[in-house]
């Protein structure tokens, strides 16, 4: 049973009354959105690897990142979802051979999706010491880890360099800040210097620093639907509104947010793809906009 919160006997109250529809039933009776985006992710995270035989950012990384995050705060994920994604991430040696399309392959942003979702997973320290030291040689003299530098605005897979450059800083702080201080304190210097000009990058140089020109971008760009597209006056996205809600603190603006991500769940407990440009088909970008929405309602569920 997936959740802190059994819902098992309005499920079999609503089962007897509706047996013709029992997977809608399941849906509509005891299953939050979290719930049902765990549930979705706990099928697919390991479907790529025993699939495709490799490992991706998509699933192995923001997917299993979110499956992680939802163990933390209590949630039952089942073992079999995260065996083979743990057994990879632990091994931070092998992360450039991960058995993928060399064409199709970011080693750089892959290593930081990787090391995120294992600072995620309560690893020892020495192998997420291992997986941080890593990352430093993707580091820029300027302090930023360049990622899709050239895009209008990240993507769910790309990242580009503002939240590239803060998950990694993200995952030397977690191994251990003070052995990682020097590349910390020029990441942070770079970051200090942006100024945003996307809603992605807004976001993350608010979940650094409490930016005011990235909260006033923020505050000017939520669509009257309650969600964020990359820019102002640009259609909600999903992948956008996640970032900008684990940016946010609690508030009016950030529960419109959240209710933007629920009415966009699909059926299936997954999200939309967000794709540059709007309205392109992506399995990959389907997952990771799927694990960056869940980790968003995660982080602004109301506690009963």
């Amino acid at each position: 049973m997936l959740g802190r919160f059994s819902g098992e006997a309005a499920r079999a109250r609503a089962r007897r009354c509706c047996k013709i529809l029992p997977l809608l039933v399941t849906t509509a009776f005891g299953s939050t959105p979290e719930e049902r985006a765990i549930a979705y992710l706990t099928r697919e995270v390991p479907r790529w690897s025993a699939e495709n035989h490799c490992y991706s950012c998509h699933n192995n990384g923001d997917g299993a990142r979110a499956l992680y995050s939802a163990r933390r705060q209590g949630y039952a994920v089942a073992a079999e979802a995260l065996r083979d994604t743990t057994a990879w991430l632990l091994r931070p040696g092998d992360w450039d051979s991960n058995g993928g399309n060399p064409l199709a392959s970011d080693k750089k942003l892959a290593r930081i999706q990787f090391a995120a979702a294992l600072a995620e997973a309560d690893a020892d320290r020495d192998t997420l010491i291992k997986a941080a030291d890593s990352l430093l040689v993707y580091q820029e003299k300027d302090g930023s880890w360049q990622v899709d530098a050239t895009a209008v605005a990240g993507s769910p897979v790309t990242y580009g360099p503002v939240l590239a450059t803060y998950m990694a800083r993200r995952t030397l702080a977690r191994a251990d800040a003070a052995r990682f201080r020097d590349a910390i304190s020029r990441a942070d210097g770079w970051l200090r210097n942006v100024k945003p000009d996307s809603v992605p990058d807004a976001a993350a140089l608010l979940m650094a620093f409490d930016k005011r020109e990235s909260f006033d971008l923020i505050r000017r760009a939520q669509a009257a639907d309650g969600g964020w597209g990359p820019r102002p006056h640009t259609p909600s996205e999903v992948f956008d509104t996640a970032l900008v809600l684990l940016a946010l603190p609690r508030g009016e603006t950030a529960e419109r947010g959240r209710a933007y991500l629920i009415r966009s769940q699909l059926p299936s407990g997954g999200w939309p793809e967000t794709t540059r440009p709007s309205g392109g088909q992506s399995y990959a970008q389907h997952i990771s906009t799927t694990a960056w929405a869940t980790m968003a309602l995660l982080a602004t569920q109301v506690e009963p």
